[in-house]
């Protein structure tokens, strides 16, 4: 099956098919573990994808497995849209991305230069200052009042991960009553996961901004395959929406994720560096995004356990990773502040 549990069972096949690496963490991956070893670990895999699933989509375990009497009509239904380049939900390309991205990818961009492009977009100006001052991100507990102070306090390569969230932030919000859950869920679930990715790419030494909005595309992925594929259900006599079972859900978000996410990315002109993180972990790029699937398997299992949701037992995390210990506990720790956070907790519905 597709999705996050691909994801993490193609790092044990992953490490089936290559050469021997040096320090890849807990040392597993870097032996080049054995057939049987991936097959010790999927019971952890499933389980992990099954509790999210089940917390996005505010399910049980059976209900989300059960049975469907035509599950590939909806899922065909959504594979036209997709070959035929019409979905409907696609979210556009934000009318600042192109020139943010370029003068943060520039060094010779001065922080004035910044905040001169930020401000000629007032939503994007009034959702960066709300994300900034965020726990998420806030260095301290002093209000961040302007956009050149935020990017004072945080720092270009701060301010990085604060303009790609905000930019991302009203496409992820709920439209309607019926929405409201499942786009909570899934934007803490993005943040969480953009914020770890961020943290283990910062401790590997690669460019963690590129890393940090790669984190958040799976989210705004489902997000988009979510309203899609009630666009297939007609609305009630009252206009309002008719939820499709989560078992159909679950099968359309698992399936189509990654192509959704690289079919934002290059509709937004996103560089190739965020194209090679959006593949399967099974395809032959799939080595250039261990960063990207360590921080979402990591926060999945801590946004599940501040949601007091079913999770991985804390001994199990570090087998379906590539990082030591001690690193895991870093990446627990960057995620902390925001997690522990009242105000940012959305109400899990048991």
């Amino acid at each position: 099956m597709p999705g996050l549990f691909s994801w993490i069972s193609g790092c044990f096949n992953r490490a089936d098919k290559t050469p021997p690496a040096p320090a890849l963490g807990n040392g597993f991956f870097g032996k080049g573990g054995s057939s049987s070893k991936a097959e010790g670990h999927r019971p952890l895999a499933e389980a992990l994808h099954q509790h999210l699933f089940c917390w996005l989509l505010d399910t049980r375990p059976q209900t989300l497995g059960a049975d469907l009497e035509n599950p590939e009509a909806a899922i065909e239904a959504i594979a036209k849209r997709l070959r035929a380049d019409e979905l409907s939900e696609l979210p556009r390309q934000p009318m600042s991305l192109p020139m943010l991205m370029s003068a943060l990818s520039d060094d010779t961009t001065t922080r004035q230069d910044l905040g001169n492009i930020i401000l000629r977009d007032p939503a994007l100006t009034d959702q960066l200052l709300k994300i900034a001052n965020s726990p998420f991100f806030r260095p301290d507990k002093n209000d961040i009042e302007t956009v050149d102070q935020a990017i004072l306090m945080l720092g270009m390569n701060g301010i990085r991960s604060v303009v790609s969230a905000a930019l991302m932030r009203p496409m992820m919000s709920p439209r309607n009553n019926e929405e409201i859950t499942f786009t909570d869920r899934a934007w803490r679930w993005g943040m969480a996961s953009a914020r770890a990715a961020e943290t283990v790419a910062r401790l590997q030494g690669k460019d963690a901004s590129v890393y940090f909005m790669a984190g958040l595309l799976p989210a705004l992925a489902y997000i988009t395959l979510y309203r899609e594929a009630h666009r297939l259900v007609p609305a009630g006599a009252d206009g309002t929406l008719i939820k499709l079972k989560p078992a159909t859900l679950h099968q359309i978000l698992v399936r189509y994720q990654w192509p959704v996410a690289r079919l934002i990315a290059r509709t937004w002109g996103l560089s190739d560096n965020y194209q090679g993180l959006l593949h399967r972990p099974e395809s032959p790029r799939s080595h250039e995004n261990s960063a990207l699937i360590d921080g979402i398997v990591i926060a999945t299992r801590e946004v599940l356990r501040q949601a007091r949701q079913r999770n991985l037992a804390e001994e199990d995390l570090p087998a379906l990773v590539q990082l030591s210990k001690n690193d895991v506990t870093r990446v627990q720790a960057a995620l902390k502040p925001m997690l522990e956070d009242p105000e940012n907790t959305p109400t899990a519905q048991d």
